[in-house]
């Protein structure tokens, strides 16, 4: 057993869960937190997800589980709570807080693993597609009647793509790891691009586009399908629910569910947005939203997947620049692989964007 799971060993008794810890390994394809399946045995055996919180990224834990906490209650109160499948159930720690706090500062969490689902990291077929824009639109329309105060920006600016842009091209000129001369090619795509950054953060300004509450981290191993039906089920990893826009949510849908190939792809021929994908992306995720989405917003809809791809593929440039200190890498070079699929499938969004549209206006 690892050093780590050994670590889960330890925190799990301070959570309210029945029954003797059993094992814990590594769980998932995450970039930031660190992620375990636990079992537990009792009448009957069950089994955990446990998280340790990259407090490095998230600063506010807190206030990170204070919305987490917020959202699942109130999701718990239009599915049921006994619908455990359609939500995430948070364990609380026996003292009642939604965390554990452990010896050496570092915060954990524990969910109810959701039986009979699973995630996929590239998906393969459309259906699956409609399915998870249909859960991720339901999710975003369930918590348009989420009441109280604004929730918590656990990243301020996480997908505000001209900020993203500003903080590349200050990267660029400090160049601590000596990095930017691998990467011009990646760099000059970029600055090409730089005249459709500002588009989505203005119309959000101007009031076009209303600020929700968003998802904002919409990739396909985020909703978790029912192995028998194929049916969207759950929503998952909630650290960066947040005000934001739809079109953050369906854009990343379409970089993440439309790409052909996995995120860190090195054969870029492999790489498109498949229209079929998109096709059955816009179909889900207008019948998950419910009509709720204005003209302006279906508008923008292709756009607003050649967008979010161009950020991302900024983001992963960036933190190659830096010296990969935000994203977990497996090998030399893992970010900037990362940054040429996403800029790889802008260009086919671009090919195909006339089509995309045609689409859109079909649903």
């Amino acid at each position: 057993m690892t050093e780590k799971n050994l670590r889960v060993d330890q925190v799990a008794p301070y959570f309210d869960i029945g029954g003797v810890f059993i094992s814990a390994r590594p769980y998932g394809s995450g970039h930031i937190n660190d992620t375990f399946l636990a079992e537990f045995d009792g009448a009957p055996r069950r089994r955990y997800i446990f998280q340790r919180i990259n407090h490095r990224i998230f600063k506010m834990p807190e206030k990170l589980m204070e919305n987490i906490e917020r959202v699942l209650s109130h999701l718990a109160k239009i599915d049921g709570n006994g619908s455990s499948r359609r939500h995430m159930t948070l364990i609380r720690e026996k003292s009642g807080a939604n965390f554990h706090l452990d010896k050496d500062g570092n915060y954990w969490r524990a969910y109810v693993f959701v039986e009979g689902a699973r995630t996929y990291e590239v998906l393969e077929t459309p259906r699956q597609a409609y399915e998870a824009a249909k859960a991720f639109g339901r999710f975003q329309r369930q918590l348009a009647s989420l009441g109280g105060e604004r929730l918590h920006e656990t990243i301020p600016d996480f997908h505000n793509t001209p900020k993203r842009f500003d903080t590349l091209r200050k990267m660029i000129e400090k160049d601590p790891c000596n990095r930017a001369k691998i990467a011009r090619e990646q760099i000059d795509f970029v600055m090409s691009r730089a005249q459709i950054v500002p588009r989505l953060e203005e119309l959000r300004r101007k009031g076009a586009i209303p600020e929700i509450i968003t998802h904002n981290d919409t990739k396909i191993n985020n909703v978790m399908l029912d192995e028998d039906t194929g049916e969207g089920v759950c929503v998952i990893d909630l650290d960066t629910v947040m005000p934001g826009i739809s079109l953050y949510d369906f854009g990343d849908m379409v970089r993440t569910s439309g790409a052909s190939s996995a995120e860190d792809e090195r054969d870029l021929s492999k790489v498109r947005m498949r229209l079929d994908v998109f096709d059955s992306l816009a179909k889900g995720y207008l019948e998950g939203t419910g009509g709720s989405l204005n003209k302006v917003e279906m508008q923008n809809m292709p756009f607003s997947g050649k967008l979010i791809t161009l950020e991302i593929g900024i983001r992963f440039l960036t933190d190659f620049l830096e010296g990969d200190v935000y994203f977990k890498t497996k090998r030399e070079g893992h970010n900037l692989d990362r940054c040429k699929v996403q800029f790889k499938l802008v260009e086919s969004i671009e090919r195909q964007e006339e089509q995309m549209m045609k689409m859109v206006a079909g649903c």
